[in-house]
């Protein structure tokens, strides 16, 4: 991911009102976060109970942001600013985060609901999703997977998990934007 400045990351934002986008409290470190291990940008706010935000790059093509192609006019990825809420009640079982899809998850799981943008989010269209409660997605995709099998190469497994990453982060950005996009899974 592209570092940001404050003043990008707030006019990347979609589904938020001018009162939430200047509530918005920037993640802890921010001047100081290593954005070349992050794939989105995801934090809770401080001030404001069970609220959450997601900076995603996405390529003007649809593209996640990784690949060729994915850039805008200036060579940086599109970015999608998500305001998440998280849900009042917690999973009862021990939930699959649906971004980073880890099997050993060292966390807990919450289920996080995005207002949609535009005259969709005003009539109270939401999409939902299970994500990573403080967003460890990053971290959790490129822990060495366990070999699977004699042969098994670990490295090219890790790097599918980052691609599966951005290409499921995009799409539930992307699902934000537009009231006909299939829920993400």
């Amino acid at each position: 991911m592209q570092p940001l400045d404050e003043k990008t990351l707030r006019a990347s934002f979609v589904n938020t009102s001018r009162k939430e986008l200047s509530d918005l409290t920037l993640p802890d470190g921010f001047e100081t976060l290593d954005f070349a291990r992050l794939d989105y940008l995801g934090w809770r706010d401080r001030r404001i109970a069970r609220r959450a935000y997601a900076v995603v790059p996405v390529g003007p093509d649809g593209d996640d942001g990784a690949g060729p192609g994915s850039t805008g006019s200036a060579g940086v990825p599109e970015l999608i600013g998500v305001m998440l809420k998280q849900a009042e009640a917690s999973p009862r079982t021990r939930a699959q985060c649906s971004l980073c899809q880890d099997v050993q998850l060292p966390n807990d799981v919450v289920l996080f609901s995005a207002r949609r943008s535009g005259p969709a989010g005003r009539n109270g269209n939401t999409i939902a999703s299970l994500v990573c409660s403080s967003f460890e997605c990053s971290t959790n995709v490129r822990k060495l997977p366990a070999t699977a099998y004699v042969g098994f190469d670990v490295e090219a497994a890790r790097t599918d998990r980052i691609a599966s990453l951005r290409t499921r982060v995009a799409a539930f950005a992307r699902a934000v934007l537009d009231p006909a996009a299939p829920p993400t899974s």
